[in-house]
């Protein structure tokens, strides 16, 4: 389980209660003058080969979560497996390129400038003559119009989850013939790059009724190098075939099926061949690759086998192994040369495991609404208690790829927008940690009020008392008698012991002994304190923080499924580092389906860890995500996607002049500087990027861990029989 939240799947797609009080000069200059991410910190691995390579037909299986529950991406239930469709069968006007950067897909567009800022900002594009629909029609003005009214805001009986851009924009227009479309704002709009990728036909976008309920289950007119053949819930399948009317380069393969898989079985379903590309948790990566060894280890030259259900026309499946090669194109003629990675052997055939990174990052959220952490001391005091790539190299060093802690909110290496803006922060320091404690008020070895046991008939779910006196799925970091030593450098990285699932009731402890644990406690109250140097009552440990007779206590929620062992092995020593300089935490464990819906956007917890994707848009798309939440009239606040609660008026301006300006250097300069006053409120702490790891058919070409890319639907294939490509190390880092 990734536990990523996609910003695009419900809105343009998300308090920093003293960072307002910074000096704007200072938080200035924090943003980096150079470019320092020129390049994407590891490089996409796709086993680049030339079309001439690659046989014709073929069809590929790709595992998904689950067989979308729209077809619609402006829709709020819209998933990944809703954009894999789009971006096989419909137009897009722009799509990234491997550095994350929007590039014009010359398929449908010849051009898209702007003509006019004075009085009004005018877009014009002109599309391709030979773009046209499934049914004849030609993609033209009408397609664009259709789709603005249906996404403007205006009409609410059009379910839209975002609307972000096409609320600016005041009419569209046909130009000089219906190929041209003159698109005017009412509003200057960076990012009008963003829109109309997907475009959706006007009989999706044209009423309520249709966009509504019309493309939930089908997409009658498309146009893209594939169509939808079939959408089968039951049988869990989605099925594309090839676009006879597709004007572009001819689809290699004959058809993809979307496979719904969950993710704890995809390594057993590449085993027995059900399944030709996958994307896997670490977790499942490592049994992959176990499972292999126990089934012969690696194949000692091409693969012999091709995949079990292949039909007749599958002959184009290859037997030999592809690699990673930066500098091929499927443009460009190749060569055959070096066999790429050893592959591993199954029943089903070779496969391959490919790595990059992720274009998304998990950071650690800190709950700014309530609290120790209302205080932005505090929180300050977390995030420099941090050693941010000692955590980074909990999950990427064991997968071979590049340890490198992510430097922005708004934007990953090798996007134009991205600078390294973590020094607004600052680095671990443990002795600043502590010093910013005593400045809120906590007292390092304060005294602690001690809470009346409980009787034996008395109910309730909190317990006091002894260390084994736990409440069920919470882990107290800083007990007397724990079993784990936090010394720094010697944590056991979130290992279970060998517990069930459902017992999260290990303690973890400091070499000094502390305090016995107060489950359910969530933070000292405002009020007077005892002075610096009170001596500390029996019972309470030196070192750790006290306020009004109360322990620093901050409860860390984390997932408990299968699939989110990385991130609890990251929350433990996250607490080891937080118990160092006296800060404790209460680890509770919940399960996948209710650590988002119950915690995260409900706000009950105070530390957690989840992932936000890297957007080439994030003057748009972030804004909702960093955005001051607003009270609403019942006494409320409206978070949008803010699930930390911390925001600054000046963060909203930064955001607000960075979208209205159409001088890309100035509005890069604005998202940096937003993100310098991100850091600095320390509301969210950027960890590292999320690996990408995929298995593939060994003879699979053009598809794998594609980065920041935009998949080239009809550029993916499997190769010619007796070819072999030159080896590449995948996911190097840039520039070593």
């Amino acid at each position: 389980m990734s536990h990523a939240v996609g910003p695009r799947a419900v809105m343009r797609s998300v308090a920093f209660l003293a960072a307002g009080a910074l000096a704007v000069p200072a938080l200035a200059g924090c943003s980096s003058d150079d470019d320092g991410g020129s390049k994407p910190v590891a490089a996409q691995d796709i086993a680049p080969a030339a079309r001439t390579l690659l046989a014709d037909g073929g069809s590929l299986r790709w595992a998904v979560d689950a067989v979308p529950q729209t077809l619609n991406t402006f829709q709020s239930d819209a998933d990944a497996g809703t954009s894999r469709v789009a971006g096989a069968v419909l137009p897009s006007m722009f799509r990234l390129d491997a550095n994350g950067r929007p590039e014009r897909n010359p398929d449908f567009l010849e051009s898209a400038k702007v003509t006019s800022t004075e009085p009004k900002q005018v877009v014009v594009y002109r599309l391709s003559q030979k773009a046209v629909w499934s049914d004849g029609r030609e993609i033209g003005a009408d397609d664009f119009a259709a789709q603005w009214r249906a996404l403007s805001g205006k009409d609410s009986a059009y379910w839209t989850a975002r609307n972000a851009g096409y609320d600016r924009i005041q009419k569209i227009e046909r130009g000089a013939n219906n190929l041209e479309v003159k698109v005017t704002f009412s509003k200057p709009y960076a990012d009008w790059r963003s829109l109309f990728s997907p475009l959706y036909p006007k009989e999706v976008m044209g009423t309520p009724t249709s966009f509504n309920d019309g493309a939930r289950n089908t997409l009658k007119v498309t146009a893209g190098p594939f169509a939808l053949e079939s959408l089968d819930r039951k049988g869990g399948t989605v099925t594309l075939a090839r676009n006879p009317r597709w004007w572009g380069r001819p689809a290699k393969l004959s058809q993809i099926q979307l496979v719904a898989v969950p993710r704890d079985q995809r390594a057993a379903a590449v085993a027995e061949g059900r399944i030709d590309i996958a994307d896997v948790d670490p977790e499942e990566a490592q049994r992959f690759t176990l499972d292999q060894g126990k089934s012969g280890g690696p194949a000692q030259g091409p693969s012999t086998g091709a995949s079990q259900s292949a039909s007749p026309d599958e002959s184009a499946s290859a037997d030999e192994s592809g690699s990673s090669d930066a500098s091929a194109s499927p443009d460009e003629s190749g060569t055959p040369g070096e066999s790429g990675p050893q592959a591993k052997q199954t029943q089903g055939g070779a496969y391959v495991l490919r790595k990059s990174l992720e274009p998304a990052y998990t950071q650690l959220a800190l709950n700014g609404s309530q609290g120790p952490l209302s205080d932005e001391r505090v929180r300050r005091a977390v995030a420099r208690a941090l050693d941010r790539k000692v955590l980074a190299g909990l999950v990427l060093k064991p997968l071979g790829l590049p340890v490198v802690p992510v430097g922005s909110h708004l934007a990953l290496s090798g996007q134009d927008d991205y600078a390294d803006n973590s020094g607004a922060l600052g680095d671990q320091d443990t002795s600043r940690s502590q010093a910013l404690l005593s400045e809120a008020g906590w007292v390092a070895g304060g005294p602690i009020k001690e809470e009346k046991k409980k009787t034996a008939g008395s109910t309730g779910k909190k317990t006091t008392g002894s260390p084994a006196a736990k409440a069920p799925g919470s882990e107290n970091h800083g007990t007397p008698g724990a079993s784990d030593s936090h010394d720094g450098g010697t944590h056991r990285d979130g290992q279970d012991d060998g517990k069930d699932p459902g017992d999260h009731t290990k303690q973890h402890g400091a070499q000094r002994p502390e305090l016995g644990p107060q489950p359910g406690f969530r933070g000292g109250a405002p009020g007077a304190y005892a002075p610096r140097g009170t001596a500390a009552p029996a019972g309470s440990a030196p070192g750790t923080y006290a306020k009004d007779g109360k322990p620093l206590m901050l409860k860390f929620v984390l997932p408990s499924g299968p699939g989110s062992q990385s991130l609890r092995t990251v929350g433990d020593r996250v607490a080891a580092m937080l118990d160092k300089v006296g800060i404790r935490t209460q680890i509770t464990k919940v399960s996948d389906d209710s650590y988002f819906k119950d915690h995260i956007a409900s706000g009950d917890y105070d530390l957690a860890l989840y992932s936000w994707p890297a957007s080439a848009f994030p003057a748009t798309d972030a804004r909702p995500i960093y955005a001051k939440p607003v009270p609403a009239a019942d006494g409320s606040l409206t978070i949008e996607q803010n699930y930390t609660r911390v925001g600054t008026d000046q963060v909203n301006q930064l955001f607000d002049e960075a979208i209205a300006t159409l001088d890309q250097g100035e509005e890069r300069d604005l998202v940096r500087k937003a993100d310098a006053r991100i850091w600095a409120a320390a509301g969210s702490i950027p960890l590292y990027q999320r690996p990408q790891l995929t298995i593939t058919r060994s003879d699979l070409a053009n598809a794998g861990a594609f980065g920041f890319q935009t998949p080239a639907y009809e550029d993916m294939g499997f190769l010619k029989k007796g070819v072999k490509l030159p080896a590449s190390p995948s996911a190097s880092p840039s520039g070593s």
